[in-house]
């Protein structure tokens, strides 16, 4: 690919940040642009490192903002107009949802389309050009305790979350087929990995075992999710970016299927060895009432992706997973932090 301008939305939260690192890592000649509100799970912490990077700019501000986003295709933000974005920005946490879901409509559904307008003005009839959408398999609904989501599954959201974004996706894939817009869909499984906002499941985990609080555990934790290392999906994304079909979906995933219980398990007894704690943190774990329309299991076929792309996942759960515990055990200030702003937050 030569020399590109990515504008990156979200790029502040868990999975923009670690793909600016990687981006700027892989493509050291290319100008990054990170778009981000700076929400709660937002957090400039998290590309500290790179703040002064020469080819990094970052602009404060909501994808739903008409004029601002218009001004960024236009070149008006000093770095000119950007020929690839990737596309994370978007409310995510299902609880919240549940909630209100009125910010996950806002942000999710029409952020998506302020960008798609401000694109294809500015990338007429050019298809060098990629809008790549960042999306979930929670789409997809939920499995039995078999089978496998492909690209072709018809999409089944059970959760306000997962509604908003098959909303952005259809949108995505209507400018392709209406204005043959240069966009590409993927989705993923469940991320993890440095920089994930604790109100996540491992995450959430790890900080509560550190602080020897109670370990909520939906229903009796038999709910199955398939992880992705956040370092895979971004190496998945760029290779979608360079190699990927305009117009197609790319099913992203780990090939990790684990109970939510033996995941907190897991890291019961992971951080217990790491810390050489003689009392089990399992101790801790705490059964409560399961979330309303809680799929009961995703699982993705990402057999598309290494086919045609070559692409699959370098680390297996057992190394990610030890990896993250590390990460996490040596960020201790980075969680205090974090911490500190949801509650003020709230």
């Amino acid at each position: 690919m030569t020399k590109a301008i990515v504008l990156v939305t979200g790029g502040a939260g868990f999975i923009g940040s670690n793909f600016i690192y990687y981006y700027l890592s892989a493509h050291p000649d290319h100008l990054v642009m990170n778009l981000d509100a700076l929400t709660y799970a937002g957090n400039l912490n998290n590309l500290k490192a790179i703040e002064s990077h020469p080819h990094y700019t970052f602009i404060k501000g909501d994808i739903t903002d008409r004029v601002l986003v218009a001004d960024i295709f236009s070149g008006k933000k000093g770095v000119g107009c950007p020929n690839l974005v990737v596309h994370f920005a978007a409310e995510s946490h299902v609880d919240r949802s549940i909630q209100d879901s009125s910010p996950f409509v806002l942000s999710n559904v029409l952020g998506t389309q302020v960008l798609l307008d401000a694109a294809k003005k500015a990338w007429p009839n050019d298809t060098t050009n990629r809008f790549l959408h960042v999306s979930t398999d929670e789409v997809y609904g939920s499995l039995g305790a078999t089978g496998f989501f492909n690209e072709e599954t018809p999409l089944s959201p059970n959760s306000p979350y997962s509604a908003s974004k098959a909303g952005s996706d259809l949108m995505v894939r209507a400018y392709f087929e209406t204005h043959q817009f240069p966009a590409i869909i993927t989705r993923c499984s469940n991320n993890y990995g440095p920089y994930q906002f604790p109100e996540k499941l491992i995450p959430l985990i790890i900080n509560n075992i550190l602080n020897e609080k109670p370990l909520p555990v939906y229903g009796q934790g038999l709910n199955v999710r398939d992880w992705l290392y956040v370092e895979d999906h971004c190496l998945a994304l760029d290779t979608v970016l360079q190699k990927g079909q305009l117009g197609h979906v790319y099913n992203i995933g780990g090939h990790n299927e684990w109970k939510n219980i033996d995941i907190v398990h897991l890291l019961c007894d992971l951080i217990d060895q790491k810390l050489e704690r003689k009392e089990s943190s399992k101790r801790l774990i705490t059964y409560v009432e399961d979330r309303k329309g809680h799929d009961l299991r995703y699982a993705i076929d990402a057999s598309k992706m290494q086919q045609e792309l070559g692409w699959t996942p370098r680390h297996t759960f057992e190394t990610g997973i030890s990896s993250t515990i590390d990460w996490y055990l040596s960020h201790l200030e980075w969680l205090s932090d974090v911490e500190k702003r949801a509650k003020n937050e709230c």
